[in-house]
């Protein structure tokens, strides 16, 4: 009795470990530009890169953390907790545009950015790191500096790297939404198209 006992215990331990280790999840931490901003959340990229994960990689999960509006300080608020609960193998990092666009010090969000990506790796999750561009009525040195802070970090932590995720798109009337900032629901296929190259190495690395 003591031997089937024991034998049932190790064969429920081994399917739970099992379900843990076959459970692969892909956060995404980001702002309006990932979070389906003035759409349904079906056409937003990030559902649309659900959708075909599903197809191709059916044992990755896609959680969706993004918030319109949220800022690298509000993010690193919330990425601890988050990375306790869905324990990621793999963080799409798109966070600071924002803190642009309200003149927050750069210093500031490179501090906030690093902070979650060292959480990140700590927790021996892969990193993507999507940078982003101003307008450039926010002045040529601003804009050049922010647009750098993101190579900059990607480098010192060896991180896989994204400069911009609206290449191509952000420029294209048709595509844009009519604040210009934010890509419509036909260029949404068009950016996520722009992130795969960088993002399938890292899930193939892993799998």
């Amino acid at each position: 009795m003591f031997l089937k006992r024991q034998f049932l215990l190790f064969l429920t331990l081994s399917l739970l470990f099992a379900n843990v280790v076959s459970a692969s999840t892909l956060l995404v931490m980001g702002d309006s530009l990932s979070a389906a901003y003035n759409l349904r959340q079906e056409a937003g990229w990030v559902s649309l890169l659900e959708n075909q994960l599903s197809q191709s990689n059916p044992d990755i999960k896609v959680v969706n953390a993004s918030v319109s509006g949220e800022t690298s300080q509000g993010g690193n608020a919330r990425f601890g907790a988050l990375l306790s609960e869905y324990k990621p193998r793999w963080v799409i990092l798109e966070l600071g545009a924002n803190d642009a666009l309200r003149g927050y010090p750069l210093n500031q969000t490179t501090e906030n950015l690093e902070k979650m990506i060292e959480q990140a790796l700590q927790s021996n999750a892969k990193v993507l790191l999507i940078g982003n561009q101003l307008p450039q009525n926010y002045g040529k040195r601003y804009t050049d500096m922010f647009f750098k802070l993101y190579r900059q970090i990607a480098n010192k932590y060896q991180l896989a790297y994204m400069p911009f995720m609206l290449e191509g798109v952000a420029l294209d009337k048709t595509l844009m939404q009519a604040d210009g900032l934010h890509p419509n629901q036909e260029g949404q296929p068009l950016v996520l198209e722009n992130i795969l190259p960088y993002l399938q190495p890292l899930l193939e690395e892993q799998q």
